[in-house]
């Protein structure tokens, strides 16, 4: 019998599993909304996912998890992670008891760009350069078909850098739940956007609206979709100028923005330090289920 593999990806709002047989294909998936703020029970969605999928597939598997983080070197606590109840605590020891197995555990944009870069929008890429624009803003690098990740667990985590060149409608510099101000993720996230749209015009929408007014017209939806691609823009521009890869793949809920991939490069061009910028931005070969799939592949 084929080898089963199980990834996780743990969001800050959905969880989803997925079981992959021995040629990389689907078998099984499954999601559930994450819980809010409770650690104990997002242990017990976890768990409860993983149960189902081998219960439904008369079968166990290997298990590699995503995260919205990083596990500390020094402690092997998580750190940095926009779904704050994660910070802080034991998280692959916890699920190694309820699962009663050896676990992976991964950066969820490192597990995307993994994804992505064997067999997705960056296949035969030497260098690629995944991004998620979801509930946060992350990054994970893959170079020759190996995933960085750094002297302090950290590399690729552009969006707790600050955003470049903030001019005066940027200001002042929003507070980050990392204690920072001005990082790329208080800007460039989803709910970024929709606080952006809100201020600007005092209507709350999600992006999928804002991006269907625009496309009908709507002068302020359209504004809002140009100021988000501006800054988007600059911000990939300094990856391009200190990484230089030949592709960026867009992961997360707003890669499904289409018109982003018409109108980022002209965005990051002017900041690029080159005459040319032949960096492609794609959207993601296999959608959502990249960074579900990546944290499967991290058994391989």
């Amino acid at each position: 019998m084929s080898r089963l593999r199980i990834g996780v990806d743990l969001g800050g709002t959905k969880i989803e599993a997925i079981a992959l047989g021995g040629d990389g294909g689907e078998v099984l998936r499954r999601r559930v909304a994450t819980p809010q703020g409770d650690y104990s029970a997002t242990l017990r969605a976890v768990a409860a996912l993983v149960g189902a999928l081998e219960d439904e597939l008369g079968r166990s598997g290997t298990v590699g998890i995503g995260i919205p983080g990083a596990e500390s070197l020094a402690n092997g606590r998580i750190k940095n992670a926009n779904s704050t109840c994660l910070i802080g605590q034991p998280l692959r020891g916890d699920l190694e008891t309820l699962l009663r197995r050896e676990l992976r555990l991964a950066n969820d944009a490192n597990c995307f760009a993994l994804s992505e870069a064997s067999d997705g929008a960056g296949r035969h890429a030497e260098v690629v350069f995944g991004v998620i624009l979801g509930t946060g803003v992350g990054g994970g690098i893959v170079v020759r078909g190996h995933v960085l990740g750094g002297a302090n667990a950290i590399a690729g985590e552009w969006g707790h850098n600050p955003l470049p060149l903030p001019g005066p409608g940027e200001l002042p510099l929003p507070a980050c739940y990392c204690g920072r101000r001005g990082c790329i993720e208080t800007y460039l996230s989803g709910p970024a956007l929709i606080r952006d749209h809100a201020r600007q015009t005092g209507e709350t929408l999600h992006p999928a609206e804002i991006d269907a007014r625009a496309s009908a017209g709507d002068a302020a939806c359209e504004a809002t979709l140009q100021r988000y691609e501006a800054r988007l823009g600059r911000a990939l521009a300094a990856i391009i100028n200190v990484l230089d890869p030949q592709v960026i793949v867009l992961g997360g809920g707003l890669s499904n923005l289409g018109r982003l991939y018409r109108n980022l490069p002209a965005c990051c061009g002017p900041h690029v330090f080159s005459d040319v910028c032949c960096t492609r931005i794609a959207p993601p070969a296999h959608g959502d289920s990249s960074g579900v799939r990546g944290a499967a592949w991290l058994w391989d």
